[in-house]
C-alpha cells in the first residue's frame, strides 16, 4: 500500500496535472507524535510474493516476509491544475504506531528464479511458533505489516548535513537582476530630411520605385510638399507613442544646421542626464560620408549642409538613442567611436586642468542603423521607402506586408489590405493586439536565448524606449536581410532572421489574414463572425511543460521562459502559467535567478494586490521561492503597498486557502514573514502585532504539520530578534511558555526551531526582576535538552546557552568559582584507596561545603554542570562548542577579582591530584595525542554526591583542573596526572558497583562477567585508529580565544529546505537514475540472498560445524563481532575503541576506524543498521554514548550522529557497560547496562519516549525483543534472572514475567527473528535454557559445558545456538539439545589453549556461517556446514 509521509512535510508541491499532488520527498519529522525513519521498499498493494505469503512456514527474516519484490508507483491524479498540493500529512490509517512512509521504491517486473522451490515445508511438519504468536501472526494486521515498508534511519537532510548549510564557496553566485540603473527616454526629436519633390544628387532611383513615408505618398496632387511634411511629420510621432507615451516628442522637418544645434542643445539640457532620442530620415539628402557626416539643409534650402558626428555628439551629449534611417548609414556607426574617444580625452584634459569642472558625459549611447556601410536601401514599390523606420514602429503592419509579399494567399489579399486588420495594441484580444502580444513574446524570447544575460537586461529590461526599439530591429533584421540590407546596432547583436521561433510568427499572421476577409464582411454588416485566437501561447506552455517533465536537463535555460512572463498578462492563461513558473521555481535557486533575470519580479509583484483565491496557494509558492533565494532583495518591495499584509492574512486562522493543504501554505507564508523580519527592523515594525504572534502561538500545537510548527517558531524568533517591543508583546501572550512546551516535540527541526526562537528571547535591554525571572525560567525548560538525541538540537541549545552565560556572566564566574572549591574540598576530604575515604568525617564537611555555595540550586549553577557534561559529548562539534563556552568563562575566571582565589585552589587541586596519582603515573598508558582522537572522554551527566567530575571520566572541561592545560597554569604534567588519577577513580567505581546486591545464598562471583579478569591491550601495543569526524566539521583554533556568544547557522540551514526542488522525487527515487539503479540492484541481490539461504536452515540443525571459510588476523583482541545480512562484510570490535571492517569472502581488511570512547572504556555494541539498503554501523560503548557511522567500510567514514543513550553510566572495560537492542522495523533503541532503567530512544524523532524501570539491583547484561511487532522484549541480568517486558503497558507495570531459573550472571538472551522465534537464555555456569512466555518455566534446559561460559550466540533462523567456553572449546547445539560439534578454533603459534577462551562469537543472519574469536590473539575464524550448506554457499 502506497501511503504518503506524515512526517515533517515538504513544501506544496506541483505536480503534472495537479498542483497538489507531491512527488514523495524525504521526510524530516513526524506527525501525531510518530517520527518517520526513510522508507525503502513500499510493498504492491494487495500482492504478497510467494515467500511473503508463505512466511509462517519461512519465518520471518529482520521482522519481514521473505523475498517480497513487488513495490508500487506513487499515484497521481489526471485533473486539470487548480491548486497548491495537498499536504504529505495524511493519516497513516493502517498501524497508528509505525511511521510513516516517506521514500518508495518503484515497481519492478525483476522475480528471482525459481521462486517456488524457496519455499519450505510447512509449520505443522515442524511444530508451531513460540510464544502463541501463530495466531497474530496469521492476523489480517500482520499480513498488512508484511505489505508495509522498510524504513531507513539517521538518513535525512539534517544527518546527511550534519545540520549545516551549504558552504557559499560551493553555491553558484545569483546574477544582479535587479536593475539599479533604470533609465528612461525622456525627449525625443524627429527629423525628417526629405525635401519632397526634389531628388538628392547621388541618390538613383528605379522606376517604379518606393515611395511612401510613415504609410503615406508624399507626393500629392491635391496638398502642397510642406502640408504633406506635416502630415508624415504627425503620423511618425503618432507611431512612436504607440510605443511609448511618457516620452517628449518634437519633429524637425527639413532643418537646417543652426535649428539642428540649437534643438539638440536644448534637448539636452531639458532631459538633463536622462536619455534622448535622435530619429534621422535623410531619404531626401546626399548619403552619409565615409567620414561619418550627415546632411541637413541651409536656411535658404540652397544648400545641402554636412554635420559632423562630433559636433552631434558635443550637442546631444549621452545617454542617446541614434536612429539613422538612410542608404550607407553604417557609416555613421564606424565613425562614432572616434569622435567619442576624442571628446572623452578632451574631458581628461579638462578635469586635469579643473577638477571640479563641469565635464559633458558621452557614455551608454545606442545606435541603429539601416544598412551597412556600401549598401541601399530597397527601393521596392510594395515596400515603404522608410522601411527601416517602419520595422522600428509598426512593425506588425509591416510583418503582415512582409507575409503577403513572401507568401501570396489564395484569398488574393495584396500588401495593402493588411492594412485593415481591425484592433488595437493595446487590446490584447483584438486581432492587431493578440499579434503585438505574440510578437512581444517571440522577440523577448529570441533575445533572451540569444544574447548575453548582461546585454539583455541593458537592451530589454532597463529602459522601456530601449526594449520597444530593439524588439522591433530584430523584425527589421529578419525583413530587410530579404532586400539586401543588413541593419546595425551598437552595441552589436547577433543575426535572428533563421531564428526557430519566427516560424511560430509566421503562423500567428497566417491565422489572422486568413481570418481578414470575414472579419472586415462582418464590419460592413455581414455575417457576425467570431475572430478565432491563435493557438500561440497554449502550444508554447506546453512546450514549457515539456521541458519541466524533462527535468531541466543540465540545467539548461528555457526557451519559453520570456512568453511565460507575457503569458502573465492574460487572465485565460495566467493560472496554468503560474503553476509551470511554480514547477520551474521549485528545481531550485538557479531557475530562480533565471526567472526573476527574465523580469518575472514586478508580475508578481502587482500579483499581491490581487484578490483571487485560486492564485493564493500559487503564490505563496512561488514567493516562498523567491524569498529562500534573495529576501534582502524583496524586503522593500514588500514593505511597499503593504505585500507583505498578504502573507499575515493568510496565517491568520480564519483566513482560508483553497487548497487541500492550508496548513502546508501556512508555514509557507510563515517563512515569507520570518523572511521579511530577518535583517530588517522596518519589516519587524509593520509585522509587529498580538495577532500575528498569536495565529503563530496556535499552530505550535498543529499536530499534521511539523513544517508550519517549525516555520511559526522561526517567524516568532525573526520577529523577536534585537526587537525588545515584540519580545513585551511576546511575554504578554505568553509566547516564551508556549515554546518550553516544545523541547518534547517528535520533530528535531521543531525542538531546534524553539530553542531558536527562545535564545532570540533572550536579551531585553532593561534586566528586570521580571525579565531574569522569565529568562531562567525558560533556561530551566532547556536543560533538560541537553541529553537530547539529536547533535543539532544540542548545539542550538549552546547558542542560547552562551547568551545567557554572557548575559549573566559574574553569576557564571561564582558558580565556576564555587565548582572548583568543591572540586578541591573533594580531593582532600576523599581519597583514592580503593575508593574508600580516608577521612570519616570528609562526607559531613563536603555536604556543609555544598550547603554553604552561594551558587548552591541556581540556574546559573545547573548550566554550568550541563556545560561541562555536554563539553564531553560524543559529537565533536557538540563538544567543541561547549568546551568554547567553559574556556571562555575560565578564561575570565582568572581574569576576574576571583582570580588570586581561583588561582589558589587550583594549586591545591592539582597537588591532591598528584599525590593521589602516584606510582600509578609510571604504568599508565601514553596520552592520545590530539590528531588521532579529536574527541573528549565523556562521563555522566549527573554524577552522585561522593563522586567527583574528575573522578568520573570527565577529564577535558568537565572541571576547571581538566582545563589547566589550556590555562597554561598547571605544567606539562598536570593532563597525565589527571588521567591516571581518573582511571584509578573509575576502577574504584566499578569495583563497588560490580560488587552491587547479588541474590541472597548466592555466592558473589556467580554475579560477576566471565570476562572480569580479562587484561585490555596495553598502550605501548595498541595502534589507536583515526576518528571519523562530522561532515564539514571544522575545528575551532585553540590559538583563538573563546569569544561568545555562538553563532547558529540553524535558520540557515532551514532556508535551504525552500531552496531544493519538492515536487519531484529524490535522485534515488528516479527511474533510471544511477541511485535508483543501485538500489534496485541491492534490492534483487537482498532477495536473492534470501531466496537461496532458507532452505539451508533445516540443514544446519544437523551437520557439523568445522568447515574452515576464513581466518585473519584483526591485529587487536575482538570482543564484539556482527555479519552485515547482505554484504560480504564483517564488523569487529576490540577491547578498545577501534572497529575492524572486513570483507570474510575476501579475508582482507576493508577499514579501520576508532569509535572515539573515553580512555578506561571500551565498545560494548556494534551493530549494522538500515541493511535493507545503504547500512550504516552503530556502536555502544561502556561511557553509554551510541554513535551511529556512514561508508564505514571505506577511508571516507564520516560520524553522522552521535548521544549519550545513559546519562549516568560510568565509563569501564569491565561489567556490563552497555547493551542494546536495534529493531529496524519499528525504528527503536532499548539501551541499559549498569543502570537502573531501560532506556526506549525513537530513531526517527531521535528522543527518549520511555524509562522502564529494570525492576533489579543488578545490571542488565543482555537485551533481545521481537523484531515484528516490537513490543516485547527480554532483559538478562547478572543476579541470573531474566524479565520480560511488554512497551504497550505503562513503564512501572510494563514487566510481565520474570524468570530466576539461572543462578549465574546471563552471558545472553536472544529472541530469533525468524525460524520458531526461540527465545534462549544462558548463563556463566554453562546452563542454556529455551523458553515460552506464556509459561514459568523453561521449555528445555541444556547443560552446555561444565566450564565458565563466555559467549552464547543464536542463529537467527536455523535452530542452532553456539556457546563457547574458557577451555578454548566450541560447541553448537540444535533446540532439541543435541550436540551438532565441538571446535577448537584455530590460534597462532605458541598460543596456548588454557591462555585463549573463547572471547567472542556471531552467526550470520542468514547464511550457515559462524565467526569466533578467541582470547589473547587478534585472529577470527570462520566456520560453515558442510555438505548441501557449502554447496549453496557456492551458488551464492
Amino acid at each position: 500500500m502506497f501511503h504518503q509521509s506524515n512526517a515533517r512535510t515538504r513544501t506544496a508541491s506541483l505536480s503534472e496535472t495537479q498542483l497538489g499532488q507531491s512527488a514523495g520527498r524525504p521526510s524530516q519529522g513526524s506527525t501525531n507524535g510518530q517520527s518517520t525513519g526513510r522508507t525503502l521498499i513500499n510493498l504492491e498493494n494487495g500482492r504478497v510474493s510467494p515467500q511473503a505469503s508463505n512466511a509462517l512456514e519461512n519465518g520471518l527474516v529482520n521482522g519481514h516476509a521473505v523475498g517480497r519484490v513487488a513495490s508500487s508507483e506513487p499515484h497521481r491524479e489526471s485533473s486539470e491544475p487548480q491548486n497548491i498540493s495537498r499536504a504529505r500529512t495524511e493519516n497513516h490509517k493502517t498501524f497508528p504506531h509505525r511511521p510513516r512512509a516517506s521514500m518508495t521504491r518503484s515497481k519492478t517486473n525483476y522475480e528471482p528464479e525459481n521462486m517456488s522451490s524457496t519455499r519450505e515445508t510447512s509449520l505443522e511438519e515442524h511444530g508451531e511458533l513460540r510464544h502463541g504468536w501463530e495466531d497474530e501472526y496469521n492476523s489480517s494486521e500482520f499480513l498488512g505489516q508484511l505489505n508495509s515498508t522498510f524504513y531507513m534511519y539517521f538518513t535525512d537532510k539534517r544527518h546527511e548535513s550534519g545540520g549545516k548549510p551549504k558552504d557559499s564557496e560551493r553555491i553558484k553566485p545569483l546574477e544582479e537582476w535587479r536593475h539599479r540603473e533604470r533609465s528612461k527616454t525622456v525627449s525625443a526629436a524627429l527629423i525628417l530630411c526629405l525635401n519632397i519633390g526634389v531628388d538628392p544628387p547621388d541618390v538613383h532611383k528605379t522606376q517604379p520605385t518606393a515611395v511612401e513615408e510613415c504609410w503615406t505618398n508624399p507626393i500629392s496632387p491635391t496638398q502642397a510638399a510642406s502640408k504633406m511634411m506635416e502630415i508624415i511629420g504627425k503620423k511618425l510621432q503618432d507611431q512612436y507613442e504607440g510605443m511609448s507615451m511618457k516620452t517628449r516628442y518634437k519633429q524637425y522637418l527639413d532643418p537646417s544646421v543652426e535649428e539642428t544645434k540649437k534643438f539638440c542643445t536644448s534637448l539636452r539640457r531639458n532631459a538633463k542626464e536622462e536619455r534622448v532620442l535622435f530619429h534621422y530620415n535623410g531619404h531626401g539628402v546626399p548619403l552619409p560620408t565615409s567620414s561619418g557626416e550627415f546632411w541637413v539643409f541651409n536656411k535658404d534650402y540652397t544648400q545641402y549642409i554636412p554635420v559632423s558626428m562630433y559636433d552631434l555628439q558635443a550637442w546631444l551629449g549621452g545617454p542617446v538613442i541614434y536612429i539613422y534611417d538612410c542608404s550607407h548609414a553604417g557609416n555613421i556607426i564606424a565613425n562614432f567611436d572616434r569622435f567619442v574617444e576624442k571628446h572623452e580625452a578632451e574631458n581628461a584634459e579638462a578635469r586635469a586642468r579643473d577638477p571640479n569642472a563641469q565635464l559633458q558625459n558621452y557614455s551608454n549611447n545606442i545606435q541603429l542603423a539601416a544598412c551597412q556601410k556600401t549598401e541601399t536601401l530597397p527601393t521596392n514599390p510594395d515596400l515603404p521607402n522608410d522601411l527601416f523606420t517602419a520595422c522600428l514602429t509598426t512593425p506588425i503592419i509591416m510583418s503582415m506586408t512582409f507575409h503577403v509579399l513572401e507568401n501570396p494567399l489564395s484569398s488574393g489579399l495584396n500588401a495593402k489590405d493588411v492594412r485593415r486588420v481591425p484592433g488595437r495594441a493595446a487590446e490584447r484580444r483584438s486581432p492587431i493586439g493578440e499579434l503585438n502580444w505574440i510578437l512581444t513574446a517571440i522577440t523577448d524570447t529570441i533575445a533572451w536565448n540569444v544574447l548575453p544575460r548582461p546585454l539583455f537586461r541593458q537592451l530589454f529590461r532597463q529602459d522601456l524606449m530601449v526594449a520597444a526599439l530593439f524588439r522591433n530591429f530584430l523584425v527589421a533584421q529578419r525583413i530587410m536581410r530579404s532586400y539586401g540590407c543588413h541593419p546595425m546596432s551598437m552595441p552589436e547583436i547577433p543575426s535572428t532572421h533563421d531564428h526557430p521561433l519566427w516560424e511560430a510568427w509566421d503562423l500567428a499572421i497566417e491565422m489572422v489574414l486568413s481570418q481578414l476577409d470575414p472579419m472586415l464582411k462582418a464590419e460592413a454588416g455581414g455575417e457576425p463572425y467570431e475572430y478565432q485566437h491563435s493557438s500561440f501561447f497554449t502550444e508554447q506552455l506546453t512546450a514549457f511543460d515539456v521541458y519541466l517533465q524533462q527535468g531541466a536537463p543540465k540545467q539548461q535555460a528555457p526557451t519559453q521562459l520570456p512568453i511565460v512572463l507575457q503569458v502573465l498578462l492574460s487572465q485565460v492563461h495566467r493560472l496554468r502559467a503560474l503553476i509551470l513558473l511554480s514547477k520551474f521555481l521549485d528545481l531550485g535557486p538557479w531557475a530562480v535567478n533565471l526567472a526573476l533575470t527574465i523580469g518575472i519580479f514586478p508580475y508578481v509583484v502587482k500579483l499581491l494586490q490581487s484578490p483571487a483565491h485560486e492564485l493564493k496557494p500559487i503564490m505563496i509558492f512561488i514567493w516562498a521561492r523567491i524569498v529562500a533565494v534573495d529576501a534582502k532583495a524583496v524586503q522593500a518591495d514588500l514593505l511597499k503597498d503593504s505585500g507583505y499584509q498578504y502573507f499575515t492574512k493568510i496565517l491568520l486562522p480564519e483566513s482560508g486557502i483553497p487548497v487541500g493543504n492550508a496548513t502546508e501554505h501556512k508555514a509557507m507564508s510563515a517563512f515569507v514573514i520570518a523572511m521579511f523580519c530577518r535583517g530588517f527592523p522596518q519589516g519587524q515594525q509593520v509585522c509587529l502585532s498580538p495577532d500575528l504572534i498569536d495565529a503563530c502561538i496556535g499552530y505550535l500545537q498543529d499536530p499534521e504539520n511539523p513544517l508550519l510548527r517549525q516555520w511559526s517558531c522561526l517567524c516568532i524568533s525573526m520577529l523577536w530578534k534585537e526587537f525588545p517591543e515584540a519580545k513585551w508583546v511576546g511575554i504578554r501572550c505568553f509566547a516564551h511558555h508556549r515554546l518550553c512546551a516544545l523541547v518534547v516535540d517528535p520533530v528535531p527541526e521543531v525542538r531546534a526551531a524553539a530553542v531558536h526562537a527562545l535564545t532570540n528571547f533572550l536579551g531585553i535591554p532593561d534586566l528586570t526582576d521580571q525579565v531574569a525571572q522569565n529568562e531562567e525560567t525558560i533556561a530551566s525548560a532547556l536543560m533538560s535538552m541537553a541529553t537530547d538525541g539529536n547533535a543539532m538540537v544540542r548545539k542550538e541549545l549552546l547558542v542560547f546557552f552562551s547568551i545567557f552565560v554572557k548575559r549573566y556572566q559574574n553569576k557564571f564566574l561564582v558558580a565556576a568559582y564555587e565548582n572548583l572549591v568543591e572540586e578541591r574540598d573533594r580531593l582532600m576530604y576523599t581519597g583514592y584507596d580503593n575508593g574508600t575515604k580516608v577521612n570519616g568525617i570528609g562526607q559531613d564537611n563536603l555536604e556543609n561545603v555544598q550547603k554553604s555555595m552561594i551558587s548552591r540550586n541556581s540556574v546559573q549553577n545547573s548550566m554550568w554542570l550541563h556545560l561541562l557534561v555536554m563539553s564531553v559529548d560524543g559529537h565533536p562539534e557538540v563538544a567543541q562548542a561547549a568546551s568554547i563556552i567553559v574556556d571562555h568563562v575560565h578564561e575570565i575566571l582568572v581574569d576576574s577579582p576571583l582570580a588570586p582565589h581561583a588561582l589558589r585552589v587550583i594549586d591545591n587541586i592539582l597537588a591532591f591530584m598528584q599525590r593521589a596519582a602516584g606510582p600509578s603515573r609510571q604504568s599508565s598508558a601514553a596520552p592520545t595525542s590530539q590528531a588521532s582522537h579529536p574527541t573528549s572522554p565523556s562521563g555522566p551527566q549527573n554524577p552522585p554526591k561522593s563522586e567527583s567530575y574528575l573522578s568520573t571520566g570527565l577529564r577535558r572541561n568537565a572541571s576547571v583542573a581538566a582545563a589547566l592545560k589550556y590555562l597554561g597554569l598547571g605544567g606539562s604534567g598536570s593532563t597525565d596526572n589527571l588521567s591516571s588519577s581518573s582511571e584509578t577513580a573509575q576502577q574504584s567505581v566499578q569495583q563497588k558497583r560490580m560488587a552491587g546486591p547479588v541474590r541472597p545464598g548466592i555466592p558473589a562471583e556467580w554475579s560477576t562477567p566471565p570476562n572480569q579478569n580479562d587484561t585490555t591491550s596495553t598502550s605501548a601495543k595498541y595502534q589507536r585508529a583515526k576518528f571519523p569526524l562530522p561532515k564539514g566539521f571544522k575545528k575551532h583554533d585553540s590559538n583563538e580565544p573563546a569569544t561568545l556568544p555562538l553563532e547558529s547557522v540553524f535558520f540557515e540551514w532551514s532556508i535551504e529546505y525552500f531552496r531544493e526542488p519538492q515536487m519531484k522525487p529524490n535522485e534515488p527515487d528516479e527511474p533510471g537514475s544511477d541511485d535508483y539503479n543501485s538500489r534496485l540492484w541491492r534490492r534483487v541481490r537482498n532477495e536473492k540472498t534470501l531466496a537461496m539461504t532458507q532452505p539451508l536452515k533445516g540443514v544446519g540443525s544437523s551437520s557439523p560445524w568445522d568447515s574452515p571459510t576464513g581466518f585473519f588476523n584483526n591485529g587487536s583482541q575482538p570482543t564484539k563481532m556482527c555479519f552485515h545480512q547482505f554484504e560480504d562484510h564483517l564488523a569487529i570490535a576490540d577491547d578498545r575503541d577501534s572497529i575492524c571492517i572486513w570483507n570474510w569472502q575476501q579475508s582482507n581488511r576493508l577499514n579501520r576506524f576508532s569509535n572515539g570512547n573515553p580512555k578506561g572504556s571500551r565498545i560494548n555494541e556494534a551493530r549494522f543498521i538500515n541493511e535493507d539498503d545503504q547500512a550504516l554501523m552503530m556502536t555502544g560503548s561502556s561511557d553509554g554514548v551510541i554513535k551511529i557511522f556512514r561508508n564505514y567500510e571505506s577511508e571516507d567514514v564520516e560520524l553522522v550522529s552521535a548521544f549519550r543513550a545513559l546519562t549516568d553510566l560510568v565509563p569501564s572495560n569491565k561489567n556490563a557497560g552497555l547493551v542494546l537492542d536495534w529493531q529496524q522495523g519499528q525504528g527503536k533503541l532499548l539501551v541499559a547496562g549498569d543502570v537502573k532503567v531501560i532506556r526506549v530512544w525513537n530513531a526517527a524523532t531521535e528522543i527518549c519516549t520511555n524509562d522502564i524501570p529494570a525492576r533489579s539491583g543488578s545490571c542488565i547484561t543482555s537485551l533481545t525483543s521481537d523484531q515484528v511487532a516490537g513490543n516485547i522484549f527480554c532483559a538478562g541480568y547478572g543476579d541470573g534472572a531474566i524479565r520480560i517486558f511488554d512497551t504497550r503497558q505503562k513503564p512501572a507495570q510494563a514487566m510481565v514475567r520474570c524468570w530466576r531459573k539461572h543462578k549465574q550472571w546471563i552471558t545472553n538472551v536472544h529472541m530469533q527473528r525468524g525460524g520458531f522465534r526461540e527465545l534462549i537464555s544462558g548463563s556463566r555456569n554453562g546452563e542454556v535454557k529455551l523458553w515460552d512466555i506464556r509459561k514459568d518455566d523453561p521449555v528445555r534446559e541444556i547443560t552446555a559445558t561444565s566450564d565458565t561460559m563466555r559467549t552464547l550466540s543464536v542463529h537467527e533462523h536455523a535452530p542452532v545456538f553456539a556457546t563457547g567456553s574458557d577451555t578454548h572449546a566450541l560447541t553448537l547445539f540444535n533446540v532439541n539439545g543435541a550436540s551438532i560439534n565441538t571446535i577448537q578454533p584455530y590460534t597462532p603459534f605458541l598460543t596456548t589453549v588454557k591462555t585463549s577462551p573463547i572471547a567472542c562469537t556471531s552467526f550470520h543472519p542468514h547464511r550457515m556461517m559462524l565467526a569466533v574469536g578467541s582470547l589473547g590473539h587478534g585472529h577470527v575464524n570462520v566456520y560453515t556446514c558442510v555438505g548441501k550448506v557449502a554447496a549453496g554457499h557456492d551458488e551464492l
